[in-house]
């Protein structure tokens, strides 16, 4: 097994490669390894202390977050290390501030583990969520580096537990030295093949959005487009989440109610098309230049066709659509139902453990078609009472939740 993962990293490197031709963001993938040694040597010398922290991509940095941060803060002769995966976590957070070295984490092979190690000199790395990367895991257990993992989950169709677990995968696994779990499945599953180092911590992503409360989330275009009215926010749209509010704008949308739309894609034709099915007042957030207070007060439909500001909309919001459920599977509900909004959002959720807590009490729910869609939209748009409960039982979700960084930190206190 271990020729076969050694064979399938260097043909998956050789795969991206040919794809960086005509693939913008294998492009990004390869260049961005180019003399990867150097860029991190460059950043380092001999003497530093590092703590390493591995993130797959933006979602897992933001579930990090926590964790990197509380890092700075209590270790601060140490180096913060981050390294990415994919593209489009290291792209956007390049240039983060609370780590000292960023950096995209080469391909998994023998002899690029070992050089990495050397270079970096790491106490410890931290592996957010999942991405198992096995030659680098070997190399720092021989090494006497350990490495935990925060925020993690299992299933049970997972490569670990088949054949109640006598495999290379599992044997693997049991060579990182702690896991922070999110629920008691994942644990039962560990216990399953034997693996005791784990603690039940749930999501370090709580700790972020919890903050995100006492921040300041005033925004004077929100102000003015809200004003005395109630808003839909809906967060991470795609076409197929937007077509189900078609119906709701330009037959049922009453004068006290307004909608907000951030879609995921900021493809400008697909919004503008999305504008063309719409008869009430709309306008984009790329347009505000030239839009008028009274143009703002007006409008019915707000499209938020930028990036970076939707946590603090969501402080605006009375209900949240969550997108992506009619996809690969939902975006982030939890920036969301921080503030106390219920929460709906499509089939594809099971996967994600925060939205089946959600559902399970009472704070969230699920939709599955358009008439799903416009009973619950209905309830909870014309009874306050109800849409008020919904939404203490979402903000209490969130704010009653473990501090999952605590735990990770008193970990890290005995054997740093």
């Amino acid at each position: 097994m271990q020729g076969f993962y050694n064979t399938s990293i260097k043909a998956y490197g050789m795969a991206l490669k040919l794809a960086s031709n005509f693939n913008e963001k294998a492009k990004l993938w390869v260049d961005g390894r180019k003399n990867w040694e150097e860029k991190i040597a460059s950043k380092l010398s001999k003497t530093d202390k590092v703590l390493w922290v591995h993130c797959s991509s933006l979602g897992e940095f933001e579930q990090g977050r926590p964790v990197i941060e509380a890092l700075r803060e209590n270790y601060p002769e140490h180096k913060i290390a981050v390294s990415f995966f994919s593209p489009s976590g290291y792209e956007i957070r390049k240039n983060y501030q609370g780590a000292d070295l960023i950096f995209y984490l080469p391909l998994d092979t023998k002899s690029n583990a070992k050089k990495l190690i050397k270079i970096l000199h790491p106490e410890i790395l931290i592996l957010v969520k999942y991405e198992y990367w096995f030659n680098l895991i070997t190399e720092l257990h021989q090494q006497n580096i350990p490495t935990i993992v925060v925020s993690a989950i299992f299933r049970e169709k997972q490569n670990f537990f088949k054949n109640n677990g006598n495999n290379w995968f599992a044997k693997k696994l049991n060579l990182i030295n702690h896991f922070f779990i999110q629920n008691k499945k994942s644990k039962m599953l560990l216990d399953s093949i034997h693996i005791s180092q784990s603690t039940i911590a749930g999501d370090t992503r709580f700790d972020r959005v919890k903050q995100i409360i006492h921040q300041n989330n005033q925004l004077d275009f929100m102000d003015h487009f809200k004003a005395n009215s109630k808003l839909i926010v809906v967060g991470s749209s795609w076409p197929k989440d937007e077509e189900l509010f078609i119906e709701l704008i330009n037959q049922k949308l009453k004068n006290d109610w307004k909608i907000l739309f951030a879609p995921h894609n900021l493809n400008e034709a697909e919004i503008n098309n999305f504008i063309t099915k719409i008869n009430q007042k709309t306008l984009k957030f790329s347009d505000l230049e030239k839009t008028s207070i009274q143009d703002l007060n007006d409008a019915k439909v707000f499209i938020l066709n930028t990036i970076g500001v939707l946590s603090k909309v969501y402080s605006y919001a009375d209900i949240t659509y969550i997108g992506g459920g009619f996809g690969a599977g939902i975006h982030n509900t939890l920036e969301a139902v921080t503030f106390g909004n219920p929460v709906v959002f499509g089939p594809k959720y099971k996967k994600f453990q925060e939205a089946v807590d959600l559902i399970e009490v009472g704070g969230g729910f699920t939709i599955a078609n358009q008439h799903e869609f416009n009973e619950i939209m209905n309830q909870l748009m014309n009874d306050e009472n109800f849409r008020n409960d919904v939404g203490k039982k979402a903000g209490d979700f969130v704010q009653n939740s473990p501090n999952a960084t605590k735990m990770i930190m008193d970990y890290l206190k005995e054997i740093l």
